[in-house]
């Protein structure tokens, strides 16, 4: 019971499961209603939906999958609360709309079910990363949290896949918490980058939540704090003396490196963050190495990127790791990712239809789909293959997607940890060729549609003529 004398309540804005079935889009709830209203449609009338990309972002050779389990944890949680059915109720949109939906919502629940490629797998453009069959009403309504959930993750996963790529067998550390849109979508782009093979972040809450390693420096604010920035560097040694790596730029680098390497061989690391790194850290090495410190590392941060990194390594710099956020959390090159939720089948009574969009420049393939993934002997990757589900793939092939939830249940396949997910990245990485590999320059996508595909798509196109 609030009083007058009780502040205002602030509103962090943060969703829980009881925010999930809101989490949407208004067309989503009146599309439900207008399906509900028709006397035409059966009532168990399913439809199948798959979310995909249709085109790489531009820079990006494949993508990886990633929000999948945040996906299915929306979907097993979703609900209509009491006070969720009364707001609808009081939209304008709404005014005319049959009672009997309202009631109907209070009783909701997802039954659907839902195929999906594992997270960590590289992936490419019209490739459904899930499928969604279930009742039409039901189907429609997940469209918009699917689509915020595997698109912001698939697209922070992948740039932190060209990290990976550019870094080689050094370290990266996602510094991004403070630089990316909010904090929650902080907690997602660490869990998207160490899928993708970060070693570990500065976000301690995700670091909690995740059970990955958490790393920290100090902030030039420290050293500015005293009055000798010897004195800063001897404060945070005594406080952690196994652990201490130094921010030593704050103001002449060399210097700072200099006072930094007097506190000996218990110095862990330096850190730079500004100005020529290749050239500071082959001038910092030099003076650590003069006073026997050849096991300090040299970390290098300040907006890295997949390039900056790669032309440090090429200019020999001897950076031992590297911290990377502002770039890799908001995929600054590519903030956004293009993926679409489509409806690709519909059934009539018993009869299952197959349907896609025509429309200039979006067309769908219609029908469910698999994906078939392909190997040379040596286990490199060579293509992809689209086909319609149920049809056979190439021989030595394997299917991507896998049941994850049927009748709305989870299955075990849902229950996957994130080593698992880290480690597909990391095999699928080192199984593609060279010319897929490469940062830039790199061939196009290898993918091709299957027989049964396209020759349903030529029907359908011929009949729509």
């Amino acid at each position: 019971m609030t009083t007058s004398h009780d502040p205002p309540r602030l509103e962090p804005l943060l969703l829980g499961e009881d925010d999930y079935a809101l989490a949407t889009d208004l067309y989503q709830l009146t599309m439900m209603a207008a399906y509900r209203a028709r006397t035409d449609l059966a009532p168990d009338a399913t439809a199948t939906f798959e979310l995909f990309v249709r085109r790489l972002p531009r820079g990006r050779a494949f993508l990886v999958a990633a929000g999948l389990e945040q996906a299915l944890a929306y979907l097993s949680s979703l609900r209509f609360s009491g006070a969720d059915v009364a707001y609808l109720r009081t939209l304008p949109v709404f005014a005319k709309t049959d009672p009997g939906f309202f009631e109907w919502l209070r009783d909701f629940r997802f039954r659907g079910d839902v195929d999906a490629i594992p997270e960590g797998t590289l992936v490419y453009p019209n490739e459904p990363l899930v499928r969604i069959r279930a009742p039409l009403a039901e189907a429609q309504l997940v469209e918009t949290y699917l689509l915020a959930t595997i698109n912001a993750q698939t697209l922070i996963a992948s740039k932190a896949a060209r990290v990976r790529l550019a870094a080689g067998e050094r370290p990266f550390i996602d510094f991004g918490a403070r630089r990316a849109h909010g904090f929650g979508a902080a907690l997602l782009a660490t869990r998207a980058a160490w899928i993708a093979g970060a070693n570990g972040t500065s976000n301690v809450a995700a670091a909690k939540k995740l059970d990955i390693p958490v790393r920290g420096t100090a902030a030039h604010a420290f050293i500015m704090s005293f009055e000798r920035e010897e004195d800063a560097f001897r404060a945070y040694h005594d406080a952690y003396p196994e652990h201490t790596v130094l921010l030593v730029d704050t103001y002449d680098t060399r210097e700072g490196c200099r006072r930094a390497a007097a506190l000996g061989p218990s110095l862990r690391g330096v850190r730079l963050d500004s100005g020529d790194l290749g050239q500071l850290a082959r001038e910092c090495r030099a003076i650590l190495d003069e006073r026997g410190l050849t096991q300090t590392t040299i970390v290098a941060s300040g907006d890295l990127d997949e390039d900056k990194i790669t032309a440090l390594l090429a200019q020999g710099a001897p950076i031992d790791s590297f911290g990377v956020g502002t770039e890799m959390v908001t995929s600054r090159d590519q903030p956004a990712l293009g993926g679409v939720f489509k409806l690709v089948e519909r059934t009539d009574g018993a009869r299952r239809l197959p349907v896609m969009k025509l429309s200039e420049g979006k067309i769908t393939w219609p029908g469910p789909k698999q994906v078939w993934r392909v190997h040379d002997p040596e286990g490199r990757f060579t293509e992809d293959v689209i086909e319609l589900d149920g049809a056979p793939g190439p021989q030595g092939s394997r299917a991507l997607l896998r049941p994850v939830m049927r009748a709305g249940a989870l299955l075990p396949a849902a229950y996957e940890p994130l080593a698992a997910m880290r480690a597909r990245c990391a095999e699928g990485l080192a199984a593609l060729p060279e010319e897929l590999r490469r940062l830039h320059d790199f061939a196009d996508a290898p993918i091709r549609f299957g027989p049964a595909l396209r020759a349903l798509t030529d029907s359908l196109k011929g009949a729509a003529k």
